[in-house]
């Protein structure tokens, strides 16, 4: 493959994930305004991103077989319109739970987009581009979550919520029409497969460390950004929904950090990369405590930093280990993910109600340990070669 016809590639996937991860962040900054116009409890209106995460977890290993066997085409196309027909759900109801239904629909076709995407580009792509381009992977999940936010709370006035659904919908069928067009019938130069079960890919102590860290890292992320509009909206700021989703700018950061994450990784190694973004997580949880609007929008920044450092080693050193089954690899790490940032929002949900943002702050400080558990693994790993697959 040509550097045009790479470049060419990485373009249109990153339009695809980027509207994918559109339609999963579409209710966050808006659900104080939710929670009053459906009039029910912060809990019940934080399903409406809860169900979406669920969706996703329960479909990926269905998904991660299926991107092992299947062209990448028909996936994106089911995965595409299905996403768009939930949107559709959302925009008509007025009933909060079949709302909650849709966005459940949503996050079970999801991962046609995401999951079965990296899998393709796995088989796809030489080992040497592979970190960088997962970065650029997770760069797009960072485009397609802060324009979901933006859609939701800024660019369409919080009270018609509704059409942000129907703007991420076009852009979501747009960027599929350009994908069918664009991306080859088959993987173009594959590396060679070897047929891996997920019993095999389970039993890899190395592995399930790096999955149990994108989960401790979305479990901390989806936390501080799902309960941030409550916090901002108590007396102490007083923040406008407006204000509240300018905050999420911050987001921004995570756009520089996949790409930069891919090529700290390649030059200090993924152990050192994910103990860095550890670090820099559990300094932005403290500067959350603080009670000023700078420390927030800092601690945000480097909430945003830490975690994309994080994710973006840990999905690139999972896809470097693997001479086959990218797809049910892949899959486990989002299914291990989003049953992070599921029980995040869940738990978090309970300790801000019973014990305010002090709680969560310490809850997402304890999760903290997977990263750290898989860095220094990595660490060991890369200082020595012998200790490979879970062996000692």
């Amino acid at each position: 493959m040509s550097d045009r016809a790479q470049l060419r590639l990485q373009l249109v996937v990153f339009a695809l994930v980027s509207a994918a991860f559109t339609n999963i962040y579409i209710t966050q900054p808006v659900l104080p305004v939710l929670q009053q116009e459906f009039a029910v409890s912060s809990v019940v209106v934080s399903f409406t991103i809860s169900a979406v995460v669920l969706g996703i977890a329960v479909s990926n290993l269905p998904f991660g077989v299926l991107a092992d066997r299947l062209p990448i085409q028909p996936l994106i196309l089911v995965g595409s319109l299905c996403v768009a027909l939930g949107g559709l759900i959302c925009v008509l109801t007025d009933d909060i739970h079949v709302l909650i239904a849709g966005r459940f629909l949503q996050g079970l076709f999801v991962p046609a987009l995401t999951t079965c995407v990296a899998a393709f580009l796995a088989k796809t792509l030489p080992l040497e581009r592979l970190n960088v381009v997962m970065g650029y992977y997770v760069s797009a999940t960072v485009v397609g979550g802060l324009g979901g936010r933006l859609l939701g709370g800024w660019l369409h006035p919080p009270l018609h919520w509704r059409y942000a659904f129907i703007s991420a919908g076009i852009f979501l069928l747009v960027a599929m029409v350009l994908a069918l067009r664009t991306l080859p019938r088959q993987p173009v130069s594959p590396r060679s497969a070897v047929a891996v079960s997920f019993v095999q890919l389970l039993r890899r102590h190395d592995l399930i460390l790096l999955f149990l860290c994108g989960a401790g890292g979305f479990a901390i992320f989806s936390s501080v950004f799902n309960f941030l509009p409550f916090r901002l909206s108590e007396p102490l700021f007083g923040f406008s929904t407006g204000q509240i989703t300018l905050m999420y700018l911050v987001y921004v950061m995570g756009i520089f950090m996949g790409p930069m994450a891919g090529r700290i990784g390649n030059r200090v190694g993924s152990g050192r990369t994910l103990l860095l973004g550890a670090g820099v997580l559990g300094l932005a949880l403290l500067c959350l405590l603080l009670p000023s609007a700078w420390a927030i929008g800092m601690g945000l920044l480097l909430v945003c930093a830490g975690f994309f450092t994080v994710h973006a080693a840990a999905v690139g050193a999972i896809n470097r280990k693997l001479t086959g089954g990218q797809g049910r690899a892949n899959a486990l790490y989002v299914l291990f993910y989003y049953v992070g940032g599921w029980l995040g929002i869940t738990v978090a949900g309970l300790a801000y109600t019973h014990g305010g943002w002090l709680t969560v702050v310490v809850l997402a400080l304890s999760w903290l340990v997977l990263p750290v558990m898989a860095g220094v693994r990595e660490r060991r790993v890369s200082s020595h070669p012998s200790i490979r697959h879970g062996q000692h």
